[in-house]
């Protein structure tokens, strides 16, 4: 008897899901259903449900991504040998592979049980079986092969490494990708003044240069109808940014920033820059309990350098978390150096991968080491 259901959309998940995942509002059934109306061209969403007694004990987040080559390296200068590098791996990752987890936010936010009701090696063979039988259902329904697997985004302290040779069995290697950027929100910092103060000088004066640079330029929080009216204006923005990424495996669709304010509401905060009401900028939050999760943002390329407008980003995400009391705030990975600037240190993390080619698996570890190079990059250290 199957301990485990498989489902194929957010309206039709069991009774008790929200309430076994409360802690993460990128595993509640809001978060999921804008994310399926808006979800990249490319990602298709499975929901697991783990029972136990015909007790809901855990949830997994799947999803089937289909790799392609356009899609996969950017428009970035390159030599040739490494140009020639990039087509290669890319020819081997293209198709279809499943990710345990969510390939569009840093962390983890795929996998959760109930400690008390399961073990945590009884749930992941739940969640191991459930995966081969959706790799068996596109191979039957759309003759189509998954050729990778991914369990992405775990802190090193987390539990799941304690379940190595289950991952062993499997011929799944477990390779480190870049940190995450977390900020502590000091409990002495009341208002943003309390922030600037902890700083030592060099970063004070840094963080009085890039407002005075801001000038006139203002930051507005935009409603749900700003947020549907400007919605391609907010995707080219966002497409300014996306597409200097030396490497990515998806773009959002045009109607993702509505489609999350319209079911997230007060916990989707979308922050628009104004230069002589021109929207020039945005930026934007996810509120997930105690954490600030900052989500995607995009900028006019021709004032982001002369108004250090991805700085003053920044420094406004920090405002807002001292402001209302968050925990911490979630830079996630990309820009590191700068994150560290305002404060953020670096949390690393690892996944855990394969590929059904046995050669390719081999060597899969050097391929990820290509598709997520190491950055040389000096940590800041900005108070005192």
């Amino acid at each position: 008897m199957k301990t485990f259901h498989i489902y194929y959309s957010a309206n039709s998940l069991p009774e008790g899901w929200n309430t076994l995942v409360k802690h993460d509002i990128f595993l509640q059934v809001d978060y999921l259903k804008a994310l399926e109306e808006a979800s990249p061209d490319n990602i298709q969403l499975f929901y697991v449900g783990v029972f136990k007694d015909n007790l809901l004990v855990g949830i997994a987040i799947i999803q089937r991504v289909q790799l392609y080559l356009k899609d996969m390296f950017r428009k970035t200068q390159a030599s040739y040998l490494r140009k020639l590098l990039k087509g290669i791996v890319s020819k081997i990752l293209k198709g279809n592979i499943l990710v345990v987890g969510n390939l569009t936010h840093t962390g983890q936010h795929g996998v959760y049980f109930s400690k008390e009701s399961i073990s945590q090696s009884v749930y992941l063979e739940s969640i191991f079986s459930a995966l081969e039988d959706i790799t068996k259902e596109i191979k039957e329904k759309q003759n189509k092969k998954i050729r990778a697997m991914m369990f992405k985004d775990y802190f090193l302290d987390d539990t799941i490494h304690s379940e190595s040779s289950l991952f062993n069995s499997r011929k799944l290697y477990k390779v480190a990708v870049q940190p995450n950027m977390i900020m502590k929100i000091w409990p002495e910092w009341q208002v943003i003044d309390d922030y600037i103060a902890s700083m030592n000088k060099k970063y004070r004066t840094r963080y009085r240069r890039a407002k005075k640079k801001l000038g006139v330029m203002e930051c507005r929080e935009l409603d749900m109808e700003t947020v549907k009216s400007n919605a391609n204006k907010l995707y080219d923005l966002y497409s300014n940014v996306s597409n200097n990424a030396k490497f990515n495996t998806f773009l959002l669709p045009e109607n993702h920033f509505y489609s999350l304010k319209f079911y997230l509401k007060e916990n989707f905060r979308v922050f628009g820059y104004y230069l002589d009401d021109k929207l020039v900028g945005f930026f934007t939050l996810i509120l997930n309990n105690k954490n600030l999760e900052t989500y995607f943002l995009g900028y006019d390329i021709e004032y982001q350098y002369s108004k250090q407008l991805y700085l003053n980003m920044l420094y406004e995400m920090v405002k807002y978390g001292i402001d209302n009391r968050f925990s911490s705030i979630i830079y996630a990975r990309t820009a590191m150096e700068i994150k560290s600037s305002v404060g953020a240190k670096p949390k690393a993390m690892a996944v855990y991968i394969k590929h059904t080619n046995r050669f390719v698996n081999s060597i899969l570890r050097e391929i990820f080491a290509l598709m997520n190079p190491k950055r040389n990059w000096k940590e800041r250290h900005p108070f005192r």
